[in-house]
């Protein structure tokens, strides 16, 4: 019998993510969750916005342990895992008005920051929203010594790995047409950035 990943930090930060988040996705009613990670989110929020089909996707490495998560709720709303590098030439063909991520800008190296953000971009109708959360640098410094910790913490486990900073992540969302709408404080040194697309 295959055992279901667990984060516990999943169950500690759900609550106060979801309060941000629910209102935010009032007329939202398709979110592509990038890197569900466990899966324990997309089943928590997805539970709670029963207005919304949540597309769950991650690596190949973690569709299992989604599945797993998933297949225990009787919704077709929460949907099984499609594979999504956000690197890769075609992102899977799925329809969308939302995008939510969290705790991936700071595994992801910063190119592949760039072309997520690009790509986002692209795919998200006007008044589509991004929404991101997890720790951030704002004028390149560190907001606390526990994210300084963090993030010493990440690059010795991977040098292209770190916390990105809000002012570059900023601009490549608005290169391709999206307007910062909020920067949020969460718990723990987090934030979550919320951007809307304008055209």
């Amino acid at each position: 019998m295959e055992i279901k990943p667990y984060a516990e930090s999943c169950d500690q930060n759900r609550d106060a993510i979801f309060n941000v988040l629910q209102p935010l996705l009032t007329h939202s009613s398709a979110v592509l969750e990038i890197g569900s990670g466990t899966g324990q989110h997309a089943v928590y929020f997805s539970e709670k916005s029963p207005h919304i089909v949540w597309h769950t996707s991650d690596q190949a490495e973690n569709i299992e342990g989604i599945k797993l998560w998933v297949s225990e709720i009787e919704t077709e709303r929460l949907r099984q895992p499609v594979e999504l590098d956000v690197t890769q030439a075609i992102w899977p063909d799925i329809s969308f008005d939302t995008v939510f991520t969290a705790n991936t800008c700071h595994i992801m190296d910063q190119r592949s920051v760039e072309i997520m953000l690009k790509r986002v971009g692209e795919l998200l109708p006007k008044e589509g929203q991004l929404i991101i959360y997890g720790p951030f640098n704002y004028n390149r410094q560190y907001t606390s010594s526990s994210n300084e910790q963090f993030d010493q913490w990440l690059k010795s486990r991977d040098p292209e790995s770190c916390i990105k900073n809000f002012e570059d992540l900023n601009e490549l969302a608005e290169k391709t047409g999206m307007r910062l709408i909020n920067d949020y404080e969460m718990p723990a040194n987090n934030r979550i950035l919320h951007w809307r697309k304008l055209k």
